[in-house]
């Protein structure tokens, strides 16, 4: 978990860098795509796994990789050109929250109880202060929006995926097919990408970025949910703020104030609490008798699907960050639970036929 946590928030410092050494925001999203793709095939192929052949399926990867992977890359990379790395992880941690508000108001998600309400404010509260508008030196700018909008676009991305990519038979293929529709997507701005004037602090940054940050990580938490299940590998997502803000002080000189660390504790603070619905929905609903009849046949139920497409154990997505999946209301169909026809309990057993009549 600390080795993904590292790689997947070390993400910003490798933008950043290659930034400062003359790499500009389109060049730095085509490399990351091409090299994403190419570990993610790469360890597709290792693990015996073939790209899909389904023309829908490719039909919906191009849509998942637009939202999921060209545009919030193009994202942070441009929003990065004036805003440190670490604000940058920060508002990459909002995405669960925006996850939340679609649903909300897709009506995809009905559970909004008062503590994920609060939350969800609190949130977006935590944001609000981080860039502190009421100040002259205040971070709100378009770079800024650019961040915002780069979660925004996680979180769209997220909900459609939820609905039309739900394959989990083959993960890495999957992700790697969804790389390359975004490699394909960023190509199309190398007219404006300008020559590349770039050092080798840049290549190496940008290497790291694309394979580490975006091929190798998906293996770690492949891994990482299948030996640990998904509820851990969710709980990274709470530590790549963290390691983008140390990042960055560290090794970058950025300054990390106290407004801009207490708004992160308190965005993270409001993502936890929008994490309850579960529990929630468990407590709202009425306990059922146990009857004592321990010969009859049980209920059948429907385990409700996973949200996250084609996540073999849980609710982390490959290509994409694993911060917000456990956020994605559900949008398939809840199959009705078959309810005995007493309501709370079985049906009593029919009579022997000795006893059925009265006697003559």
């Amino acid at each position: 978990m600390a080795t993904l946590a590292l790689l997947w928030g070390s993400g910003f410092l490798w933008i950043k860098l290659a930034l400062n050494h003359g790499l500009s925001p389109a060049q730095i999203t085509i490399a990351r795509c091409a090299l994403g793709t190419l570990t993610l095939w790469a360890l597709a192929r290792a693990a015996g796994q073939r790209l899909p052949r389904s023309r829908a399926t490719w039909g919906h990867l191009a849509i998942a990789a637009l939202f999921c992977n060209a545009i919030p890359f193009a994202l942070f990379a441009v929003g990065e050109q004036h805003l440190d790395s670490g604000i940058a992880g920060v508002l990459n941690a909002t995405t669960p929250l925006w996850s939340l508000l679609i649903g909300v108001l897709l009506g995809t998600d009905r559970g909004l109880h008062p503590l994920r309400l609060t939350g969800l404010l609190l949130g977006f509260a935590g944001t609000v202060l981080i860039f502190a508008p009421w100040h002259r030196s205040g971070l709100l700018s378009w770079s800024a929006l650019a961040l915002l909008g780069a979660a925004a676009s996680y979180a769209v991305a997220f909900a459609y995926m939820a609905r039309k990519l739900t394959d989990k038979s083959a993960p890495m293929a999957m992700s790697a097919a969804q790389m390359l529709m975004a490699t394909g997507w960023t190509t199309l701005s190398l007219p404006v990408a300008g020559p590349v004037h770039a050092d080798l602090v840049a290549l190496g940054a940008v290497t790291a970025l694309g394979v580490l940050g975006t091929g190798v990580t998906f293996y770690l938490n492949y891994r990482l949910i299948a030996d640990e299940g998904p509820t851990t590998a969710a709980t990274v997502g709470y530590l790549l703020p963290v390691v983008s803000v140390a990042l960055g002080a560290a090794l970058l000189d950025e300054q990390v104030g106290i407004r801009v660390v207490t708004g992160m504790a308190v965005v993270l603070t409001g993502v936890a609490m929008t994490r309850l619905k579960g529990r929630g929905e468990l407590r709202d609903q009425p306990q059922r008798r146990r009857t004592l009849n321990t010969t009859s046949t049980p209920r059948r139920t429907t385990s409700p699907p996973h949200s996250a497409p084609y996540a073999p154990y849980g609710d982390t997505h490959p290509a994409c960050p694993p911060h917000a999946q456990a956020h994605t209301p559900s949008t398939a169909p809840q199959q009705p639970v078959h309810e005995p026809r007493s309501g709370r309990y079985p049906p009593p057993a029919p009579a022997p036929a000795s006893q059925r009549y009265a006697p003559e």
